[in-house]
């Protein structure tokens, strides 16, 4: 190998972090830098960065790279050479610069690694200690390892939002938990509170359980959403431990990096079940059927004896107790003077119509049309691919009756959450198909019951081939019943439930149908 072939030719030593510029020829990385150095003192007027060699200029001051082929050989030459020289400058500049580390033993770059050792080698210990072994550059054995390390942070920063979505479903699990316990409780009060001093006891005992249901299934989801919290604490713990890790030098980086491992994520399940509306179904039943004892039973027979003693002692004149609300016996009257004392008015509301329904009479018919749809404007609320409207009034409490009439057998009518489905393309998006929404279902053949997409037959006499067809229907918001009735108010379906939000009357209209709100 010629000597002059691995010599600066502007120290004219031997290249010490040897540098290409663009124009192919390699210089000392000082060599080169001072020479530009001194062009830019002569001004902006004189700044002319060009080759010492070929003389060919550049507009800009190229960035200088290094050769590794001539640093390799370089430093084999220089540690086969019997004198050694070395340009001091050079040395100098890689010592200040302080971006390279060295070799303990050599003193040389440590450019290579070593799979094999997996250690960083310089190249005098490339050439005698690690000659058979597997080697890279350093710098690609980084490049490697950072994109290890990316792959690593995307992992962990899939398990944060999974994570995330975890506690955000089971904190909102948790708080419907604690709504339909509540709710169960105030039932079950209620109906405890009109009963006979003797059941007092009874109540108490069965409030606690009651109270450690509700303290035992949320200490359990709250144990869960705290490890999941937990978790999560790791999670970014070890995503500020990786983003530490790049900013270390290469050795430390590539010995570090290995020991990073994303934990594995348990399952967690994030459902808060409450089954006890089942555990209580025995002590429901036994409720409803006292109640009917005492306050249906014992009131037929206080009002027998009544009336025959008209002018009976003052204790047979003592007020009858009240009636205990039970979904099997309603509380109210039957026929329609009992049931019109809960009327209430109401209007279809437009901003929820979908375009093939047209309202008229102040918004108290809605009529789909055979023409197709109609222009409107654009609303968050509106049903956009579902046949369907709701009423503008909203009930939250207390009883409420109403009336439709439906001009043939092709619509369901009841009411809905106001979080059912609006701008999808489903069935699940109609009345009584999801668990937002109770309806029934009128047709040719026969009447249905739908709630959470189940289907009950109705059993109840119904003349569908009348014109039109007249429905009723009494929400009781605080029993938790809503029911249908028929002509005469013959009493056509009843779903029982807890109610936790708000309700909107609504129909589902089909072609050709029109449906008209009847004023009481």
């Amino acid at each position: 190998m010629e000597e002059s072939s691995l010599t600066c030719t502007i120290c004219l030593e031997r290249f010490k972090y040897p540098v290409t510029i663009p124009c192919g020829h390699t210089f000392c990385k000082l060599c080169i830098s001072k020479h530009w150095d001194q062009t830019e003192q002569g001004g902006p007027q004189s700044t002319s960065f060009n080759c010492p060699m070929c003389k060919k200029t550049f507009a800009s001051r190229p960035t200088l790279n290094r050769n590794v082929s001539l640093s390799v050989l370089s430093e084999v030459a220089a540690n086969s050479a019997v004198e050694r020289r070395s340009c001091t400058e050079c040395r100098a500049d890689r010592a200040g610069d302080g971006s390279e580390e060295l070799c303990p033993r050599h003193q040389k770059p440590l450019i290579f690694y070593c799979r094999s050792d997996r250690i960083c080698v310089c190249c005098v210990c490339s050439v005698k200690e690690c000659k058979d072994h597997d080697k890279v550059l350093a710098e690609e054995e980084r490049t490697d390892r950072e994109e290890g390390l990316k792959k690593k942070g995307m992992e962990t920063e899939k398990c944060i939002e999974d994570t995330e979505n975890k506690i955000q479903v089971l904190s909102e699990n948790i708080h419907e938990a604690k709504v339909s316990l509540q709710q169960t409780s105030q039932w079950v009060t209620a109906k405890f509170s009109q009963l006979l001093k003797v059941l007092t006891e009874k109540q108490e005992v069965t409030q606690s359980f009651l109270v450690q249901q509700q303290d035992s299934t949320v200490a359990q989801a709250e144990t869960r959403l705290s490890d999941l919290q937990e978790k999560l604490k790791q999670l970014r713990e070890l995503q500020e431990q990786i983003s530490s890790l790049c900013t270390l030098s290469d050795c430390q980086l590539i010995q570090e990096s290995s020991l990073v491992e994303v934990p594995r994520m348990g399952l967690v399940p994030v459902e808060v079940t409450v089954n006890l509306q089942e555990k209580l179904n025995p002590v429901t039943d036994v409720l409803s059927r006292i109640s009917k004892l005492v306050c249906e039973d014992l009131d037929k027979a206080v009002y027998a004896a009544v009336s025959h003693h008209k002018e009976g002692s003052p204790q047979d004149k003592r007020p009858t107790l009240a009636v205990v609300p039970s979904p099997a016996t309603p509380p109210y009257p039957t026929g329609k003077e009992g049931l019109i004392q809960y009327r209430c008015s109401l209007t279809f509301d437009p901003r929820t119509a979908n375009a093939h329904l047209m309202l008229s009479h102040n918004n108290q018919r809605a009529e789909h049309l055979i023409s197709g749809p109609h222009p409107v404007p654009a609303d968050e609320a509106r049903f956009d691919h579902t046949w369907q409207v709701l009423c503008s009034e909203s009930l939250t409490h207390g009883r409420h009756y109403w009336e439709l009439e439906v001009s043939k057998p092709w619509a369901l009518v009841g009411v809905t959450y106001p979080g059912i489905p609006r701008k999808e393309k489903s069935r699940t998006s109609m009345l009584g198909m999801n668990k937002q929404s109770w309806s029934l279902q009128l047709n040719e053949r026969q009447v249905t019951a739908w709630h959470g997409r189940h289907g009950e037959p109705v059993t109840a006499e119904m003349q569908l081939n009348k014109r039109p067809l007249r429905i009723g229907m009494l929400l009781d918001y605080e029993e938790g019943t809503l029911a249908f009735y028929g002509e005469n108010q013959v009493k056509l379906h009843a779903f029982h439930c807890v109610f936790s939000h708000e309700l909107y009357p609504a129909c589902w209209i089909g072609e050709g149908v029109s449906v008209t709100l009847c004023p009481m």
